[in-house]
């Protein structure tokens, strides 16, 4: 039980970090292409499609408010909504990556896929305009600030002359990660691939920190994602492991699973219902270790938005309802085809 608790921490932290510098690298792209969307969704309805299956696959929250944002202010069709809380798997997105690289990046093109079909055909055949009414004129989230100029050479030199201790603690977080990575400490036996694909983005983000002004640091770095995001996923990430190893091992629950798939992709899409980021960890889990197919994976992810739906949740009830409502047919019809073929 030592053994595998060890195990299980090590590799949470791994995760964990490997997250930490892909969510830098999302929030500076973020705001350095802060309003470039808006002016995409102005004309054909089909350009809304794109852009909310966009927003859907950012890994993270920021894409799913986003789209929220825009369908309050009537930017957004009840199908663009629904677009983007299928494409969307929040912070869990950034867990497959870690784990599943390959297979996410099936799942991520088939949530794209069957979430532009699903926003086409919910504007096709529901024209209900009352889900707009309760919306206000409201902002959420979105971690606009006025316009950051993230890049520029002149306060670099001051940035490496007089850091501030966030700035230096961040860049020796950093810094670990490649060490440990680069070094065989940690994923030696990965694909060169994935470890030369986590290795740039690490030093990517490092380049994010050493020339972001001191308010996207303490703002988007710290604030954001180190005290907001990360605890949660490292106290959800180690203990799915944790369970779920012992599940595995201990309790031999894959047999059950084999027997009773149907059951497990009904649970997979219900637990999905939970505007709450962690839960999802368990599928992503079981799937990692060859215990349920990729259908059920793909259905759950469908199914669940992280914490994406939460904003609409506030405004609108009834939105909230419906859009979740569609949500959960579409990953019940998709999620038990591909089990039909065997996926």
């Amino acid at each position: 039980m030592q053994e595998l608790l060890i195990r299980v921490t090590k590799e949470s932290f791994i995760i964990t970090g490997f997250i930490f510098v892909m969510m830098m690298v999302i929030e500076y792209i973020n705001v350095r292409t802060s309003g470039l969307w808006k002016n995409f969704i102005k004309g054909e309805k089909w350009k809304q499609y794109v852009i909310a299956a966009i927003l859907g696959a950012i890994p993270g929250c920021l894409g799913a408010y986003t789209a929220v944002a825009l369908f309050s202010h009537r930017l957004f069709s009840l199908g663009a909504i629904v677009t983007t809380m299928i494409a969307t798997s929040g912070d869990e997105a950034f867990v497959m990556f870690a784990m599943i690289p390959g297979e996410a990046t099936i799942v991520t093109a088939v949530l794209i896929f069957v979430a532009i079909l699903a926003g086409y055909l919910t504007d096709r055949f529901i024209k209900d305009k009352k889900s707009y009414n309760n919306f206000g004129e409201n902002d959420f989230p979105l971690h606009e600030h006025g316009k950051c100029e993230c890049y520029n050479p002149h306060t670099l030199k001051q940035n490496f002359s007089n850091p501030s201790i966030k700035r230096i603690f961040i860049s020796f977080l950093i810094l670990v990660l490649i060490l440990i990575i680069s070094t065989g400490i940690v994923m030696n036996d990965a694909p060169a691939w994935i470890k030369l694909t986590v290795i740039a983005t690490a030093l990517f983000s490092l380049f994010v920190v050493v020339s972001v002004p001191e308010h996207f640091i303490t703002e988007h770095i710290w604030a954001h994602i180190i005290k907001v995001h990360l605890p949660n996923i490292f106290i959800w990430t180690l203990g799915t492991l944790f369970i779920v190893n012992i599940l595995l091992y201990y309790i031999h629950i894959d047999s059950y699973i084999n027997d009773n798939m149907i059951l497990v992709l009904l649970f997979s899409v219900l637990v999905g219902i939970i505007p709450q980021s962690g839960p999802h960890l368990v599928f992503i889990s079981l799937f990692a270790q060859g215990t349920i197919p990729l259908s059920i994976l793909i259905a759950s992810s469908i199914s669940q938005d992280g914490h994406g739906m939460l904003p609409l949740l506030a405004e609108s009830k009834k939105s909230f309802f419906v859009v979740k409502s569609i949500n959960v047919i579409v990953a019940l019809i998709v999620g038990y085809s591909l089990l039909l073929f065997g996926l």
